[in-house]
């Protein structure tokens, strides 16, 4: 695994290096960590896509590119609680698939929320937002999608009762102009879901996910020469699949849930979602956003990678290579914090960037968090704010600078559920202070290993390291010494979806639970 990893980044440095237009080694994912869902639009010689967010505020993240491969995350599409109602959310809830597309100067995004509202859309001149507040739809069912014809006429296709509906909306208010009908209910296979529409050589193309979004996703299409049908499916689908021979050692599985879109050079490619196992057939990172070359010949279907498999690695004619502006992620020190960062639900009380007690002569800043009485398993709006773990290996390192009174516990958390999560944290209680590494694996509370501080912490060092295989957690009870003490470790897959279950992806991040604030100094996040 190592041996493969270092390959993989190594091809990731060549092809974002790289300035012209040859076959190179495009490297999937192309937006690593919990990111499924992707949809793409095309405007000019610029590239926009989005993500399902699920239970995390703000949602929909949004993502500028030059070439597909490259991406620059610019905001999120909904950053308000007006917006973005997330009342009891769990990552089974919340923001299910988006889907943005341009029309005449307006941008939009169209997306369920689960539990609260269901589908709605918002609209913006401006990617980067902000964006307006909801217009909610009629028609029902997940995975909205919008087709705005050569007519003038906006339509919306979803699938309510597992099939793929048509209607035609009004994209100002809304309203429903047409009765719903039936487009298509897919192969056969379950879910129908994640339809995309398009038109080319006087067809009208349906893309759908079928097979849920498992080892046995994929994507299939049918077409018609009428928007409303009927449709015949492509002969030869699944149009995209790692379920099958061919596919089945590949790293990348359950792929599908894709949107086409062309480049300005007229070259097709597809965006889709697929996720990485790791020892064994476990994937604790999430459902990811890859990218593979579609050829689509005139009146034709279109073929997806040559019909192969997909792969980390595969050889493709790329566009020009244009790396975008890097970001230090989970970065604090320039007085805010970044378009990464996510809190679980609505919370409560906003994080916020905060000048710290200096501890070594010089000025620091961190995050203070306000403590909520929720803890992270309750999931009633804890107090949460962390990143999507992107990396196969990492280390993270924080210290907690200041508990409030009435705080009664804070710290890390390795995040893919409320019910499976690993916490580092500094417990108060009335015998003083303790350090603690506990796990929670769906109804079970693990306490790892507990240790008494011997005086009331001005600083408390807090690391987790992981290489892929394990996520092991020390603490340091003085800044000065390089001294770290191993309280555990447990294996990424207790921490997978296989395991504890849910949607997401791993998240790492900073929690308090109680009643007051903990402050935490610089968030440090380094690929190892």
């Amino acid at each position: 695994m190592k041996k493969l990893s270092f390959v993989v980044i190594l091809m990731s440095l060549v092809l974002r290096a790289s300035s012209q237009s040859t076959t190179q080694y495009l490297c999937n994912p192309i937006i690593p960590g919990f990111h499924p869902d992707p949809s793409v639009c095309c405007v000019g010689e610029d590239f926009y896509l989005v993500n399902s967010s699920f239970q995390y505020f703000p949602g929909v993240p949004i993502y500028h590119s030059k070439d597909l491969v490259n991406w620059e995350l610019i905001g999120n599409v909904l950053d308000r609680e007006s917006q973005l109602p997330l009342r009891g959310a769990t990552s089974w809830r919340g923001i299910y698939a988006p889907t943005i597309r341009y029309h005449e100067g307006m941008f939009y995004m169209i997306t369920t929320n689960i539990g609260n509202g269901g589908n709605f859309m918002v609209t913006t001149t401006n990617p980067a937002g902000p964006w307006s507040e909801p217009i909610w739809l009629q028609q029902q069912g997940i995975d909205p999608s919008l087709w705005f014809d050569e007519d003038g006429k906006c339509y919306m296709v979803s699938n309510p009762d597992n099939t793929i509906m048509l209607c035609e909306i009004d994209p100002k208010t809304g309203k429903q102009l047409t009765p719903s009908c039936p487009l298509w209910r897919g192969t056969g296979g379950r879910y129908p879901e994640g339809p995309h529409l398009y038109k080319k050589d006087g067809y009208y193309y349906l893309l759908i996910s079928e097979g849920g979004t498992e080892l046995a996703h994929r994507l299939t299409i049918a077409r018609s020469r009428h928007i409303d049908g009927p449709y015949e499916a492509n002969p030869d689908n699944p149009l995209l699949t790692n379920c099958c021979l061919a596919g089945q050692t590949k790293q990348l599985q359950g792929t599908g849930h894709g949107d086409f879109v062309q480049a300005p050079d007229g070259s097709w490619w597809v965006v889709f979602l697929a996720y990485r196992q790791f020892e064994g057939a476990y994937h604790h990172l999430g459902r990811e956003t890859c990218l593979a070359p579609v050829e689509w010949n005139e009146g034709v279907w279109p073929v997806v990678n040559g019909g192969q498999p997909i792969d980390t690695l595969m050889a493709c004619n790329m566009l020009p290579q244009q790396p975008m502006k890097q970001h230090r992620r989970g970065s604090i020190n320039d007085g805010r914090l970044g378009p990464e960062w996510v809190s679980l639900q609505n919370p409560k009380r906003p994080a916020e960037v905060c000048k710290l007690k200096s501890w070594n002569d010089k000025d620091a800043y961190g995050i203070r968090l306000y403590a909520s009485e929720s803890s992270l398993t309750e999931n009633n709006r804890p107090s949460f704010i962390g990143i999507r773990q992107e990396d196969v290996a990492f280390s993270l390192e924080t210290g907690l600078a200041a508990l409030s009174k009435g705080v009664v516990e804070a710290g890390l958390s390795v995040y893919q559920i409320h019910d499976g999560h690993a916490d580092l944290f500094i417990r108060k209680d009335d015998s003083g202070y303790s350090v603690v590494l506990r796990y929670r694996l769906k109804s079970i509370d693990v306490v790892v290993k507990e240790e008494k501080l011997d005086v009331v912490p001005q600083l408390v060092g807090l690391r987790v390291l992981c290489d892929g295989k394990k996520y092991r957690f020390f603490y340091n009870q003085k800044e000065q010494e390089e001294r770290w003490v191993e309280l555990g470790s447990i294996d990424c897959s207790l921490l997978s979806t296989e395991v504890v279950g849910g949607f997401t992806g791993i998240t790492l991040g900073l929690y308090a639970q109680g009643d007051g604030f903990a402050e935490f100094r610089s968030f440090d996040y380094f690929l190892k």
